[in-house]
């Protein structure tokens, strides 16, 4: 297919049409009186709203999920992929419904391909807790996530689950589900947006100290990864998930502060010399500061940037809000727990973070299982030496 603007539609009207115009009647005939929800969830960049044409060249398309109770999952399931297979129309506006597997070896994910034999369809026939399972790692599709569930469920993953649409829901559990899930429980958001100021006040002084002893890409490394902790903190502030690196910037760019906030993280990021990175990310400090303040979340805490210590580097001191925010955390599980977040505050691996069992097994290993010890309370400070020298 080509990957030119002609003609694109967005993925998520692109499954609106699969089901409306080619499932659902399919579905009503041979399947009479079948309870299932239709939806586009999940993986994929139209789930998201951030594809373009150039996302037709593997894995997007007429892309759907049916969801089944167990046991007409477990009686009908096969029935309704081989009648899709047989009675899919070869095509829904000009966009074939027939997936093959690419050519790559090295990358066996589906390219749209027209076919004059059964359609290869990307329905997919599933049912609601196994696939919450797969998503998420969650034990149950209607349960109430736990603390440490939170905290393990990738920001990415969230998104994919509470975004894209539902075109039908006669289960009525994916809407439930969805809902539940839209945004953290508030002391879990405190507890989050706490460790992002700590990571913050973590390396804020390294852009300097890398600049004095002759490191310019050093310091100019940690001020990307710095400007990438501001981002990923306004998204937090504007109750947000942040999706992973490919797509942080267009969701950043969707937020109302992003327009004010945009000339100072590029200055940060092209900044050639100590002094310009220097002043680049102190006026993006600030900003995310009073930000910070006026969500109402804590009182007021000083947003202007001061030295470090007695060292001539300018910062915000972050660890000023990561305390002002842990103190409002009252919730006993998290309170015991160190300033480290959840687990893609800590874990930057797309292996570990694509697999949530791993998910789920680290952050226990990292919050001590059920029966974890307090570590003590998530606003002691942080020793001086854990990022001074």
């Amino acid at each position: 297919m080509s990957v030119s603007g002609d003609g694109f539609l967005p993925g998520i009207e692109l499954s609106r049409v699969l089901y409306e115009e080619a499932v659902r009647p399919i579905l009503r005939e041979h399947f009479a009186g079948l309870r299932y929800t239709a939806a586009r969830v999940g993986s994929g960049s139209e789930v998201l709203g951030f594809d373009t044409a150039r996302s037709a060249d593997h894995e997007w398309g007429p892309r759907l999920q049916l969801f089944l109770t167990p046991d007409d999952h477990a009686r009908h399931g096969e029935d309704i992929r081989r009648s899709l297979a047989q009675r899919l129309p070869k095509q829904v506006r000009g966009w074939p419904t027939h997936f093959r597997e690419s050519d790559d070896p090295l990358d066996a994910s589906g390219v749209m391909e027209r076919t004059d034999g059964p359609v290869d369809h990307r329905v997919d026939v599933l049912e609601p807790a196994g696939w919450l399972h797969r998503q998420l790692g969650l034990r149950a599709a209607t349960a109430r996530p736990t603390v440490r569930e939170w905290l393990a469920m990738p920001q990415q993953r969230l998104a994919e689950t509470t975004g894209g649409a539902v075109f039908h829901d006669g289960l009525g559990t994916l809407t439930e589900v969805r809902r539940g899930l839209e945004w953290y429980p508030e002391q879990v958001w405190r507890y989050l947006l706490a460790c992002q100021w700590q990571r913050i006040s973590q390396e804020e002084a390294f852009v300097g100290r890398c600049a004095e002893v002759g490191d310019d890409i050093g310091s100019a490394v940690v001020a990307a990864r710095l400007v990438r902790d501001l981002m990923r903190l306004c998204l937090l502030l504007e109750r947000r998930y942040a999706p992973y690196s490919k797509w942080l910037g267009s969701a950043f760019a969707r937020l109302p502060a992003a327009g004010a906030l945009a000339p100072s993280l590029r200055g940060a990021l092209a900044a050639t010399d100590h002094a310009a990175r220097e002043r680049h990310l102190g006026d993006a400090y600030e900003a995310v500061a009073r930000l910070q303040n006026a969500s109402g979340l804590i009182d007021p805490v000083d947003p202007k940037r001061r030295p470090y210590h007695s060292r001539p580097f300018l910062v915000l001191r972050a660890e000023r809000f990561a305390h002002a925010l842990a103190r409002t955390v009252v919730e006993p599980e998290l309170r015991r727990l160190p300033l480290v977040g959840g687990v893609d505050q800590w874990a930057d691996n797309t292996d570990v973070l694509s697999r949530p069992v791993d998910c789920h097994a680290a952050t226990d290993a990292l919050t001590g299982g059920c029966a974890c010890a307090p570590q003590g309370p998530v606003s002691s400070p942080a020793p001086r030496g854990a990022a001074s020298p």
